[in-house]
């Protein structure tokens, strides 16, 4: 039989810490009835209204931050948009092509949406003006015109909320740099007109800026020709033919101080197409060598020396850079010096002879 344990009543101390763990260990909570407590749960997992309305109002916010976001896509008049809001980097496009996209979007409908910002100040029926996708709005524009069928009347649009007019022409031109190539005229003249439309500072920073990602060598030559815009832009009949190795040698005559006679020539009206056009242009050129820089105009400067071979080895051009041909056992070099020569000009040189290999 086992063998009983005999209890003993805690001490007077031993109670005293029992207690003193208990209130430590036991959160406090204040005493109510046990209904009171239950209300209070009942009320904060309340929401007002009903399942519908709440699941209405959730909708409602979603499409406001989408909307604000630029996620949402809208059906906009034609008529309410503005197409020429800003001047547009485009200058000529290719009637195929466009035809094309015509086609296009006649079959299938328009697949990407056009880019869209609220105006200031609207224009009549006019709300919106057009950031980007300029073909596409032209394109369904003569769809319009042509069949006159309603579908046609409006376009799929995003709205877009530029921070600046600078963000707003590089937007523009990246969208043509990466679905069709502008040309360097064509970017040199949206350099000079988003500077004077107070975009950018300077054509140097439109530069800068909306091409960015471009090579030092191309912004060397986008600000070549958006030279060739500003002095001559007002003269000039077919600028979009102009090739890149004519339009840095009209942009070198430009420098070298040729802007008068090129403006008196080609003020004159003689061209009749873009071969009868650089003729005129070239034969300014061809003694530009023999003008007389104006210092005002500030740019690079040119050294008076006579141009042409000097010996089997050496050549020397106008603007006072020289080039002496080597050779040793692993091949030919060409050494360039003078004031003009700089790291800029050498990568343009070595592009332009690149080009004349791969011919």
């Amino acid at each position: 039989m086992a063998k009983r344990r005999k209890l003993e009543a805690p001490s007077a101390d031993a109670l005293g810490r029992i207690e003193e763990e208990f209130r430590r260990e036991t959160p406090a909570h204040p005493i109510s009835a046990p209904i009171a407590q239950v209300a209070a749960e009942t009320a904060d997992a309340f929401q007002s209204g009903t399942p519908e309305t709440r699941r209405d109002e959730a909708q409602a916010a979603a499409y406001r931050t989408a909307e604000g976001q630029g996620r949402l896509i809208k059906e906009i008049a034609l008529e309410e948009i503005e197409a020429m809001s800003m001047q547009r980097d485009r200058t000529i496009m290719d009637s195929e092509a466009l035809g094309e996209l015509q086609h296009s979007i006649a079959a299938h409908g328009l697949r990407l949406p056009v880019e869209v910002y609220a105006l200031t100040t609207p224009k009549g029926i006019k709300r919106y003006g057009l950031l980007s996708g300029y073909r596409r709005f032209v394109a369904q524009q003569n769809l319009l015109s042509q069949t006159g069928d309603d579908r046609f009347a409006r376009i799929k649009a995003v709205m877009r909320d530029p921070d600046q007019m600078g963000g707003a022409f590089v937007a523009m031109v990246e969208e043509n740099e990466i679905r069709q190539d502008l040309s360097h005229y064509e970017r040199g003249r949206i350099s000079v007109i988003a500077a004077q439309q107070g975009a950018f500072a300077t054509t140097e920073d439109a530069v800068a800026e909306m091409f960015a990602a471009a090579s030092k060598a191309k912004r060397s030559k986008i600000r070549s020709f958006a030279m060739i815009f500003e002095e001559l832009g007002d003269m000039l009949q077919f600028p979009e033919a102009l090739r890149e190795k004519d339009g840095l040698r009209l942009a070198q005559g430009l420098r070298g101080g040729a802007e008068a006679q090129l403006r008196d020539v080609l003020g004159a009206g003689q061209a009749e197409d873009a071969k009868s056009e650089w003729a005129l242009i070239e034969g300014v050129l061809a003694g530009a060598a023999s003008v007389k820089k104006d210092p005002a105009r500030g740019g690079r400067p040119t050294v008076a020396s006579n141009s042409g071979w000097s010996g089997v080895d050496t050549l020397q051009t106008s603007t006072g850079v020289t080039m002496q041909k080597k050779s040793d056992s692993d091949g030919f070099m060409i050494r360039f010096s003078g004031k003009g020569v700089s790291d800029e000009m050498i990568k343009m040189v070595m592009e332009e002879v690149q080009k004349t290999l791969e011919k």
